[in-house]
């Protein structure tokens, strides 16, 4: 699928988020990257097969 040098990451390696955006719908949420991994604005993921990451937002840090 990826045609970018060097290849992006895959959908099922640690990095996948760093793969290239190929759609991105910012009024509805999501971006679709090259590797099929959809990622959304509350940093969850939707993967190829199916399988959902939940949302892996910081914990807000309190003074």
């Amino acid at each position: 699928m990826c045609t970018h040098r060097p290849t992006c990451p895959t959908a099922d390696s640690p990095d996948r988020e760093a793969a290239h955006t190929i759609a991105s719908h910012p009024e509805q949420g999501w971006s679709l990257l090259c590797n099929a991994l959809l990622v959304f604005d509350d940093t969850g993921e939707l993967l190829p097969d199916g399988q959902i990451i939940a949302p892996h937002r910081p914990l807000a840090v309190t003074a």
